[in-house]
């Protein structure tokens, strides 16, 4: 079963977010690391952030936020932060679905909880945040652009048919979440998790959701270097 189902925006129970995990790689984002954790904890209480080396007291922050804090002793890349998460979420008592969710405010939380809702109410084991669905986020053309080319190059590599392939905002069953053992310490960790998730034969479908492109996140260059990365990621492979 793959593709796009009806779309709903129910949430997920009550039950289910009891039982979720929410996995936050981390890297000196002491400025709103805190709030991203507050709100997210409302509904999902269970976080574990993976502090990849921070200098700017990101982990402190994360911690007295309510968070569980993982921390790398130095920086090893966001893929790696996302494997020893998702390792840690994964074999929680209890656990049944793991959240992956960016630090920087860029990811909603009703998104996250519908995609959980997705998950428990037609039973799909992984369930992937796309913004081209519905149109409800415009990265601007160059991004868009980018990110079409590499959602092309990961549906030839996986026989996915994927719209956004590069979309950190994900929902796994805690069956899928045991699939992925990523490599890849850093952006190709994108593509390299849509594989390992494609080769399981799990159920799974898309979900529209909005990425918020902040001032914040502008102002760190975040867009245009990620959209570098991305490039450089599919030249690599």
């Amino acid at each position: 079963m793959t593709g796009m189902p009806e779309q709903s925006s129910t949430p997920a129970s009550v039950e289910a977010l009891a039982t979720t995990w929410a996995v936050i790689p981390l890297y000196n984002e002491a400025a709103v690391v805190g709030d991203v954790i507050r709100e997210l904890r409302e509904s999902i209480p269970n976080v574990v952030c993976v502090d990849d080396g921070s200098r700017d007291g990101s982990a402190e922050i994360a911690e007295a936020a309510g968070a569980r804090v993982l921390r790398h002793p130095h920086n090893m890349g966001q893929g790696a932060a996302l494997q020893t998460g998702i390792a840690y979420a994964r074999t929680q008592p209890g656990c049944q679905y793991v959240v992956t969710f960016d630090a920087d405010g860029q990811h909603r939380v009703e998104d996250a909880l519908a995609m959980v809702g997705l998950s428990e109410r037609d039973g799909y084991a992984i369930v992937l945040g796309s913004r081209f669905l519905d149109d409800r986020t415009d990265p601007g053309f160059r991004k868009r652009l980018v990110l079409k080319l590499a959602a092309a190059v990961t549906n030839a590599a996986t026989g996915m048919t994927l719209t956004d392939a590069h979309n950190g905002l994900r929902a796994l069953r805690v069956d899928a979440a045991h699939v992925v053992n990523l490599q890849q310490d850093r952006m190709a960790h994108a593509s390299e998790i849509v594989a390992q998730l494609g080769r399981s034969g799990l159920p799974w479908a898309e979900f529209p959701v909005h990425i918020r492109y902040t001032d914040y996140s502008k102002a760190k260059g975040q867009s245009m270097l990620n959209s570098i990365n991305i490039v450089v990621d599919l030249v690599i492979r």
